[in-house]
């Protein structure tokens, strides 16, 4: 009796059927402990990354792992957590956070087929923490920390498809050149806004609860970035201005690549 049950029990399909559990098992495993830095090594070669942006190490595995880059001289940490797929709608969600020494932005990201991307995110960004590049455009220094609220960004087809945000700033002192010397004045509460315009990403900036722009921004898709400051912003400081000029007027215009560089 003994033998009959065991000869029963070991049947060619119950054979295959432990094989495919076994192999199903063994894939799950690899995917999930598959070395990150193996990944980016085989991929690298074909990714073609700006010039300011360098990947130094990446750790970790598939599934939760880590990146050291280098974007414009500021080292950066980001790190990433894969969420389970979804195979009815082809989503892949994850947690993703990118942090400097100072500043953090954290985000859930969800990436579609055939390779569309949403990205949802908050976080914090120390203003003195990029002084450096800051002055060196010849913008102007505020300080404490700007909060950012919201930030959407939708990448579909090989391009950047909307970007929008909001950002606040709780007022305190500013500074901005003014030939060999500095300006300086206080400034209230300021807010600002990211949108998507069709030839770029446009940020603006006013005063919270202001009737219009104080400055703002557009950075076309080739790098180059134009700033317009508006007699509003020169009211805020409350800096004397000849002239007749309104507070839509524009005072103060420039145009440059947004890094040393271009893109």
């Amino acid at each position: 009796m003994s033998e009959s049950a065991t000869a029963s029990f070991i049947r060619p399909g119950k054979v295959v059927l432990l094989l495919l559990i076994g192999l199903l098992v063994y894939g799950v495993a690899l995917v999930i402990w598959i070395p990150a830095g193996w990944v980016w090594r085989q991929a690298s070669p074909h990714i073609t990354l700006p010039p300011q942006v360098q990947v130094q190490q990446v750790s970790g595995t598939v599934w939760h792992g880590v990146a050291g880059v280098v974007v414009a001289g500021y080292p950066v940490r980001a790190s990433w957590e894969l969420d389970w797929p979804s195979v009815t709608s082809m989503q892949w969600p994850l947690q993703v956070s990118v942090a400097t020494s100072q500043s953090q932005l954290n985000g859930d990201v969800v990436v579609g087929w055939p390779g569309n991307v949403n990205l949802d995110a908050r976080g914090r960004v120390a203003v003195s923490e990029f002084e450096d590049l800051i002055r060196q455009s010849g913008g102007a220094m505020i300080e404490g920390d700007v909060t950012i609220d919201r930030l959407r960004v939708v990448w579909e087809d090989n391009r950047l498809a909307d970007a929008r945000g909001y950002g606040r700033w709780g007022g305190g002192p500013v500074t901005w050149p003014m030939g060999n010397q500095t300006g300086r004045a206080d400034f209230p509460p300021m807010e600002a806004n990211l949108d998507t315009t069709g030839n770029g990403i446009a940020l603006t900036v006013q005063e919270q609860g202001g009737q219009g722009p104080a400055a703002d921004a557009s950075i076309q898709w080739n790098g180059m970035m134009e700033l317009r400051v508006y007699k509003r912003m020169i009211d805020l400081a409350d800096q004397p201005w000849s002239g007749s000029a309104q507070p839509d007027d524009v005072v103060f215009r420039v145009r440059q690549p947004l890094l040393p560089g271009g893109f």
